[in-house]
């Protein structure tokens, strides 16, 4: 799994003017609360994160020198502990005797915040060019929507039939299903025959053959897509699920890897080389003929989007301090909103998957351009004992935000003191009767999150109506859920907030399950549906947050390590969801629904911070 760095009860203070070392992999999304609670973090799904999380779909892990990332908050280390000064949020004096005051969690700098500022011009530009990544590789994510639509599609004429009307061939050859026809000698027959009106084929002629091959409706407003490229119908329509998901294994994969190798090999190094090899695989996918390279190609595909997330919003994270790293952190998922705008119009000018491909693996060339731009991180920099890089980024951060670097930065400027690294196991999670219960709650929680805000993003075109108005209108009820959870998360606490979107996207499934199937009600379940949206993307930016908060920093790098594990479950089985409304019109929304419901109810038995784990931690010092 993952292994986290935890400073010793028993080290001494650091010297003045040293930062504090944390050098655990955290998770990246922050979220110092100003009232009850402290550490932060983002989405995901890839919704992103995903999660992106999105991101879609978006979740990882994170390493900085200087102080831990995520900060507990104040309840929760103020008791009588002995750990060094300098962790954001406690309170008075020290467990080592220093008189020094802390600040509050959200408001604490490290040196390189010191120096800098918390957040200026410079954190902003650098932040904003960051949050563009996220573009690219939400279009990979939800390109299916449009790229897998299904087809009208029917057996295929004879070549020399291909003067009969479409309706009439269909009628004539009895297709069954559209994957059957009528066992007969077409070649002994003219296209003037079949189209008379009064031709009929022998009344004693039952026997069906399978079809061969298809033609497909070129008047959908669908264009060209994997269905009519690679006859994806009847017996292989299950690949277009498979397709979606070697690219959402890839996820999954890339989401327990991309933490360790971004502390690794830098923040900078490793968005670059996944963006490049991002680019290289996305247009890759245009060129590709045959439909086996395809799957290689989109599961690779996966892989490195999701390290592109992770680094980048590690980078966006460390470039601030103070309260700021939450607002950078969350800040970064609205590109995804504006991303599924976008690729709406561009599916709609294309209508073929191929230039769409194209289209949407460009913008990941003109973003390696930003390699001459951004630097890496200089808490990382720090962390490595690169301090000559540090001061050159320092420099130029400085410079850009006007602010007057002291003569003594070199001393200013010191690599910490190399720590015992302790193995924090997927055992840790469950050693005590408080973690246990967060993890197992967790595990169920990201789960139900993954399915119910992947199945509504992915599984748009099944919902009826105009696929590509569904699909913007989903990204823009999802702007003002990110901001409005961006606002409140900071001003009240997270249990009662998370649970209630679950309910009220269970709700909105609930009334969509009610009027699904009813043609003349489609304007009212397509709302019901943006409802639903909307709730479950501002809970998909409070869980990340949530889950950091409730973990102890040494090994909340395995928690949200295990999580994404389940999310990365949940992703795998979204594709197939569609398939749902084959079996039963209602089952779809009516299995979201339960799922929402279940999620809501596992979410009361979470603690609304981490001050019930408090008095286990005596047991653990022990």
């Amino acid at each position: 799994m993952f292994k986290s760095k935890n400073t010793s009860p028993n080290e001494p203070s650091p010297p003045p003017g040293h930062p504090d070392q944390d050098c655990s992999g955290i998770h990246i999304t922050l979220n110092p609360s100003s009232r009850a609670t402290s550490p932060s973090a983002m989405q995901g799904k890839l919704s992103a994160t995903p999660s992106p999380t999105p991101s879609a779909t978006p979740f990882g892990h994170n390493q900085t020198c200087g102080k831990s990332i995520n900060n507990n908050n104040s309840s929760s280390n103020s008791k009588a502990k002995s750990k060094p000064s300098g962790k954001g949020g406690g309170n008075g004096d020290d467990g080592g005797g220093t008189k020094k005051k802390h600040k509050n969690s959200e408001e604490e700098s490290d040196i390189i915040g010191e120096l800098i500022g918390d957040y200026g011009k410079w954190q902003f530009v650098m932040t904003f060019l960051l949050s563009l990544f996220q573009v690219p590789n939400t279009f990979h994510i939800y390109s299916p929507t449009f790229q897998a639509a299904d087809k009208s599609f029917w057996c295929r004429r004879p070549t020399h039939l291909d003067d009969v009307p479409i309706d009439r061939w269909r009628n004539v050859s009895s297709s069954v299903e559209n994957c059957r026809m009528l066992n007969y000698d077409w070649n002994a027959l003219t296209s003037a025959q079949l189209s008379m009106s009064n031709f009929t084929l022998p009344n004693n002629l039952t026997d069906t053959v399978a079809c061969s091959a298809w033609e497909f409706d070129t008047h959908d407003n669908l264009g060209n897509t994997w269905s009519s490229e690679w006859n994806l119908v009847c017996d292989k329509e299950y690949l277009k699920n498979v397709a979606e998901m070697f690219f959402l294994a890839g996820v999954a994969t890339g989401g327990i890897t991309s933490g360790v190798l971004s502390d690794k090999f830098g923040r900078k190094m490793m968005l670059f080389i996944s963006a490049v090899l991002q680019s290289i695989f996305g247009l890759a996918l245009y060129f590709a003929d045959s439909f086996e390279f395809y799957l290689v190609l989109r599961a690779l595909l996966g892989i490195v989007s999701v390290s592109v997330t992770y680094a980048g919003l590690i980078l966006a994270i460390e470039y601030v301090d103070g309260k700021w790293r939450t607002i950078a952190g969350m800040y970064n998922l609205f590109p995804l909103p504006v991303s599924y705008i976008m690729i709406s119009g561009i599916a709609y000018l294309t209508q073929d998957y191929r230039n769409l491909q194209l289209c949407i693996g460009l913008p990941g060339v003109f973003l390696c351009l930003l390699w001459f731009v951004l630097p890496e991180s200089p808490r990382w920099l720090l962390c490595k004992g690169r301090i000559t890089e540090v001061k050159e980024v320092i420099r130029k951060a400085a410079a850009f935000n006007k602010r007057t670097l002291p003569d003594n930065l070199d001393k200013l400027l010191k690599p910490p003191v190399d720590e015992e690294e302790t193995a924090a196991g997927v055992c840790e999670l469950f050693r005590s009767k408080y973690l246990r219960l967060v993890t197992f709650c967790f595990l169920c929680i990201w789960f139900t999150m993954n399915l119910v805000y992947y199945g509504l993003v992915l599984n748009m075109n099944s919902f009826g109506g105009n696929i590509y108005l569904n699909s913007a209108l989903a990204g823009l009820v999802e702007i003002p859920a990110i901001a409005l959870a961006m606002y409140i998360i900071n001003r009240t606490g997270k249990k009662w907030l998370f649970c209630a979107t679950f309910f009220a996207a269970a709700l909105a499934c609930l009334c969509a399950a009610i009027v699904e199937g009813k043609p003349e009600l489609l304007a009212m379940k397509i709302t019901f549906v943006m409802i639903g949206k909307f709730t479950i993307s501002a809970g998909n930016t409070i869980m990340p947050v949530y889950t950091a908060e409730l973990y102890p920093t040494a090994i909340r790098n395995v928690g949200v390590g295990a999580c994404n594990l389940a999310a990365g479950f949940a992703l795998v089985l979204t594709p197939y969801l569609s398939l749902l409304t084959k079996i039963e019109v209602h089952l779809l929304m009516t299995l979201l629904t339960a799922w929402c419901i279940f999620g809501a109810i596992v979410i009361i038995f979470l603690p609304e911070t981490m001050q019930h784990h408090e008095h286990e931690e005596s047991d653990e010092d022990k």
